[in-house]
Formats: C-alpha cells, structure tokens, sequence
C-alpha cells in the first residue's frame, strides 16, 4: 500500500512537470531588430588646428558658446612669418624698382643699346665708302678688310645688347612675380595665426590655455552643430547587409532611463574599422531629447522587419535551430523572423500542436 502510494505521489509529479514544460504556439505581432551601442555626437562635429606653430596668446570664446562661421575662436603669437612678410615686401619693392624705377637696370642697357647704334651707324658708313672705294680700285685693302670687320662685329654687338636687354627685362619680370606670390604666401601666413570656425555652431570643447606652446599636430577646439545631434552606431559585421537607410531605430540613452526615442538611418560607413570588425551607422532622431550633450551613451535596435501576427514559439524550445519537440516526436519545422525571445513558425506545425521544452 506504502508503495502504491509512493508510485501514485512520483505519477502526478512527473505529469505536473510534464504539463508545466507543455506549452502551445501563440500569435503575436513580432519585430526583428540589430542591436548596437549608441554614441550621441554633434552633427558636422570637428576638430581645429593651427596651420602654425607659435604660442597660443588668447581664446576669444568660451566652451558651450555659440559661434558663427568665420568667428575667430583662437589667436596664436609667432614673430618669424610676420619678420618673413616684412622681408617678402622689401624683395618685392627691390624687384619692382630694378624693373621700372629710376636705378632701373634696363636703363642702362637701353644707354648701351643706344651707343651700339651709333657705333654701328659710324661702321656702316666707313664700311660701304670703303666698299666703293675698292671697287673702283682705290685704297688697300687691308682698309677695306678693317672697315667691314668693324662693320660686322658692330652688328654682332648690337644683336648682343639688343637680346641682353629682352633677357634681362623678363628675368626682372619673372622676379616681380615671384616676388608678388613670396608676398602673398607671406601674408596668409601671417593670417593663419588666427583660427576661425568654419561653421556656424557651439564650441563643445578647448584644449590648450593662454601661454600653452601650439603645433600643427594637436587640436585646438572641438566644434559641431548647436542644434542637430546624430546617433552613432556600431554594428557588427554580419549584420551590416542587413541595414539599409531609412531603417527605424528604436533608441534607449542611458541619461534619460526608462524613456524610448525614435529615429531612422542617414548613413552607412562603408569601411570597416579593423580593431573592433564593426561599421559606424548613423542615425537621426524623429523627436530628439530636450537636452544632448556630445558622448551619451546608449542601446539601440535597428528595426529589420516586423509583423504584426504571426505563430511564434519561445526560442527556448527550439531543438538544433529548426526542430520541435511534439506529442508525435521531433518535427522539423520552417522558421522566420525572430527577436531575443521569440521566434516566428512559417510551417511545421499549427496553433494547436503542443510542443514541449527540451531537457
């Protein structure tokens, strides 16, 4: 009798058991999604830098100020490109004066010019009286042969001063010009000690004080959008085919607990970033927070696919991915969207078949 009671008290046992782990297919609406973390960060943010180096003298703004596009932000002290221009526009006034003043060099060679000429005019008529004279056999000609060599080498001459006088009068002009563009470069030199901000915005961040050595190869300030904030998201490899713009996000900020924000995909980064084997997706919120700051942190869900009734089961009683456990045995089954908890059955088994949790 003690032992029929035993059996009787394990019976119910194991059908209570049996019966808890016994559960039907349910329909349900069901959104698939892609998890990522979540970075909030300005729109068009940017880092400034010095063109120079130099010692940084004054911060015209202040972090959290509102600036506007070409706002001076910073100034930097450095003597040497404001001594360098000085030089640049001495070497300009000198190129100018040697081509068209009153030292000019090309006056010279226009007064050498002008007493070739003149030894060429004298050459020439000594050389064709001479030339007559010896035809009608009057003279030596060792005359005859000294006035045309003077005739000739005083055409040469004038050749040669007339060519020294257009080489040296582009030369002059060629060191104007470079004289003018060495100025130039020299004033835009001078004008990069003054950082501007290249976009009408709120400066979220400095990094160096009055008196701080400055260098081309650290940022100066952090600038971005005052307004418009964008959602950053890394997401994982294999599920970046996945994502495509205008998808819905579903976000949650760690800062605003228990609050839900929407917004949809602006951009896809295509390379991947090799340290984590993750692509930056972007996203804009539909109806932002109140308040952003650059750097709340987040989750998100990118919304692939939703249904709104579908046959579900807990992914808890799925065997090898695509079996059930039924009161026939282990049926094979077609399966379809899924989230963290459920996943949708395409075929296999109905709304009626009981299916139970493996062991």
């Amino acid at each position: 009798m003690i032992r029929l009671n035993i059996f009787m008290i394990i019976l119910v046992l194991f059908s209570c058991s049996k019966s808890k782990d016994k559960i039907l297919p349910t329909e349900r609406s069901l959104t698939e999604s892609v998890y990522s973390s979540v970075t909030i960060q300005p729109d068009s943010l940017y880092q400034a830098y010095a063109i120079v180096s130099g010692i940084l003298d004054k911060n015209f703004v202040e972090e959290d100020e509102v600036v506007l596009k070409d706002q001076p932000l910073i100034q930097i002290i450095n003597n040497t490109p404001k001594l360098n221009s000085q030089n640049a526009k001495f070497t300009l006034e000198l190129a100018k004066e040697n081509y068209n003043g009153s030292a000019a060099v090309l006056s010279s060679i226009k007064d050498e010019i002008a007493s070739a000429k003149l030894k060429f005019k004298n050459d020439s008529i000594n050389y064709f009286r001479q030339k007559n004279l010896w035809q009608q056999k009057i003279g030596s000609k060792l005359d005859f042969d000294t006035k045309k060599l003077n005739y000739e080498l005083a055409i040469n001459n004038l050749k040669t001063v007339q060519n020294k006088y257009f080489t040296t009068k582009n030369e002059l002009q060629t060191a104007v010009k470079q004289a003018q563009n060495n100025y130039k470069t020299a004033l835009i030199t001078t004008k990069d000690f003054m950082v501007k901000s290249k976009i009408n915005g709120k400066v979220y961040a400095l990094y160096k004080e009055p008196g701080e050595i400055v260098n081309t190869m650290e940022a100066l300030a952090s600038i971005g959008s005052a307004t418009n904030f964008v959602i950053e998201m890394l997401v994982d490899e294999v599920d970046i085919i996945r994502i495509s713009k205008n998808q819905n996000v579903i976000i949650h900020l760690d800062a605003y607990n228990g609050q839900v924000f929407t917004g949809k995909v602006s951009k896809i980064y295509p390379k991947k970033d090799e340290r984590n084997q993750t692509f930056k997706v972007e996203a804009v919120f539909e109806n932002p927070p109140n308040i952003l700051y650059p750097g709340l942190s987040g989750e998100a869900n990118i919304v692939i696919a939703k249904r709104d009734t579908v046959l579900t089961i807990p992914k808890s009683y799925l065997i090898d991915n695509d079996k059930v456990q039924t009161d026939e045995g282990l049926t094979t089954i077609k399966t379809g969207l899924q989230n963290m908890e459920y996943i949708e059955v395409v075929s296999g088994i109905t709304k009626d078949t009981h299916i139970y949790k493996p062991e």
